[in-house]
């Protein structure tokens, strides 16, 4: 049995008459980085404060290093690092001054504690610049660097790029990359950019309207989305049999009543394909070469709804 970093069994979150989260059960297992996908409000942030203890779960269980965290918070929680919504600092103080403050709040007994967070998230100690004259970059990275200060195993992270520009967005993608690969973290992160997402994380979570509609690899989600001719017939299934035994075709899969991918594109040929089926009566209404990405399967899973 997979003992799993993050793990939610059946989390509900209500609000008088509003679900936001609707028996949600994750499974983030350790040294991964897993995306939790969706729109602005489908519930990814009010998961993220659960799992903190930041807010109250109505029903449902979270572990966290495979234990339920209710009468284990001082020991769980310190082994936890998070930046939730928008990084809150002095803005009169440095990020250093800030750090240090909060860490002496926060009991953080490594006295390397401030310049080591510093130095992985690639700011500077020293610096005479004072918060509030940060750029948005430099902002959500001294969040995670105040997420780093007690070493955590785990990361949380709510939409650490928004807002940020592309090269912003770059740097902090490059970061997180780092902190899994060199660092061994398990670093759980929210976004509606898929494309970001896309280059960064080892597996995904879609949420809508506060229920999880599919949990996946991004291996598996790569095996899905490559390049493959789109076939919109009459008869799938009947479709499917004429490509097997009179076009000897093997390598596709019947996505739904009238739609084939087809992945074999060196035995297959569009005309060929075209000609085949209608000799055999069925009825070809489109047929084209497709390459999907990330943002494709999202709106396969959420019936088309996008992220913007």
């Amino acid at each position: 049995m997979v003992n799993y970093a993050i793990e939610t069994i059946n989390l509900t979150k209500a609000y008088k008459n509003q679900v936001a989260v609707n028996n949600v059960s994750l499974k983030v297992k350790y040294g991964e980085i897993y995306g939790l996908l969706g729109r602005n409000g489908a519930g990814k942030t009010s998961i993220m404060k659960m799992l903190l203890g930041l807010t109250s779960i109505t029903s449902g269980a979270i572990k966290l290093f495979g234990n339920e965290i209710k009468g284990k918070e001082k020991a769980i929680y310190p082994r936890v690092g998070s930046t939730i919504e928008t990084p809150s600092f002095y803005p009169n103080l440095t990020g250093e001054e800030n750090l240090k403050l909060l860490a002496k709040l926060r009991g953080t007994t490594r006295k390397d504690a401030v310049e080591r967070a510093l130095q992985i998230v690639l700011l500077p100690c020293g610096d005479k610049k004072a918060f509030s004259k940060y750029s948005l970059g430099m902002k959500q990275r001294l969040g995670i660097a105040n997420a780093l200060m007690n070493d955590p195993e785990v990361l949380i992270l709510d939409e650490p790029t928004n807002g940020l520009d592309p090269i912003g967005i770059a740097e902090v993608r490059s970061l997180i990359k780092d902190l899994s690969v060199r660092e061994g973290k398990t670093i759980l992160i929210s976004s509606h950019q898929l494309s970001e997402i896309e280059l960064l994380v080892d597996a995904i979570g879609i949420i809508h309207e506060g229920v999880l509609l599919e949990e996946t690899s991004m291996d598996a989600i790569a095996n899905i989305n490559r390049r493959h001719i789109l076939l919109e017939v009459s008869d799938a299934k009947k479709a499917a049999l004429v490509l097997e035994e009179k076009l000897k075709i093997s390598d596709f899969i019947i996505h739904d009543a009238q739609t084939i991918k087809i992945y074999d594109l060196v035995t297959a040929e569009t005309q060929l394909i075209n000609r085949g089926l209608l000799e055999s009566g069925v009825e070809v209404s489109a047929i084209s070469i497709k390459t999907g990405n990330l943002e494709a399967y999202f709106k396969s899973v959420t019936g088309g709804v996008g992220v913007a």
